[in-house]
């Protein structure tokens, strides 16, 4: 195997083809999950995005265990889960078991956005106050009861455990494009891995006030970061100019 490089990973959203399906997309996943293991990789992360015809991932702890089984060395996880679209007990539980598969593999990514429409978010959420309601802290706070065991006395949950509860915790990182997630990370001591890609104007300074500000913790000794690029690669600069057309088309058909 190549020499691991810390500074290189990969977050991919299957991104569908024109003329291609789906299925090809995931299966081109896999397949580069595989190259991106052979080159030493650090991490491979997948995204969860709904309702677009352009983008495959919508369920990434299902992609995360399948791309994990398929690699032997390289870190798998999510970037990220969306938090707000799914209950805090089954992230933990899902990860849990994902951690009991692949044990020192995965990692956790966390999100607050919807990753798709407010029609498709009123769809996961089932209620227009789960949408409109920023409630991220408290669901953060309730998943890391659950993985860490240690609500307190009075809290309702206190008695419920994230099965299996024999396993690791996989590594946490909060994802972001502004400070809001920076300064939740760096308090609760989480890894944080800023979008440059969606929001590249305050990187500096969100990354600047995460390691300011880190506090120590159970997760993380020290501050860690990534920064999150969009790419593209080619054999000369003019057929890379051509291959980023139709990804700058798909962006601004996302927004």
């Amino acid at each position: 195997m190549a020499k691991k490089s810390h500074a290189m990973s990969v977050l991919d959203l299957s991104p569908v083809s024109t003329g291609s399906t789906s299925a090809q997309a995931l299966r081109n996943t896999v397949d580069l999950a595989q190259l991106a293991d052979e080159l030493g990789y650090t991490r491979y992360w997948l995204a969860e995005h709904h309702n677009t015809r352009l983008i495959a991932s919508s369920v990434p702890e299902v992609m995360i265990g399948h791309v994990a089984n398929a690699t032997k060395h390289i870190r798998v996880g999510s970037g990220g889960v969306m938090l707000p679209n799914h209950s805090p007990l089954h992230v933990a539980e899902a990860f849990r078991v994902l951690e009991a598969l692949h044990p020192g593999r995965i990692d956790l990514g966390l999100g607050r956005a919807p990753g798709t429409d407010t029609v498709t978010a009123l769809a996961l959420r089932r209620s227009r106050q789960a949408v409109f309601t920023d409630e991220f802290p408290q669901q953060l706070d309730e998943l890391l009861g659950f993985l860490a065991g240690d609500f307190a006395a009075e809290h309702p949950f206190r008695h419920v455990k994230a099965m299996p509860t024999d396993v690791g915790t996989p590594e946490i990182w909060l994802l972001g494009s502004s400070d809001f997630s920076a300064q939740l990370a760096a308090k609760l001591g989480l890894g944080f891995a800023f979008a440059h890609h969606i929001q590249p104007s305050p990187a500096v300074a969100a990354l600047r006030m995460y390691r300011d500000y880190f506090r120590p913790s159970k997760y993380f000794a020290e501050p860690k970061a990534l920064v999150a690029v969009s790419a593209v690669c080619a054999e000369t600069e003019e057929r890379a100019a051509e291959i980023a057309r139709p990804l700058e088309l798909s962006l601004l058909r996302l927004r």
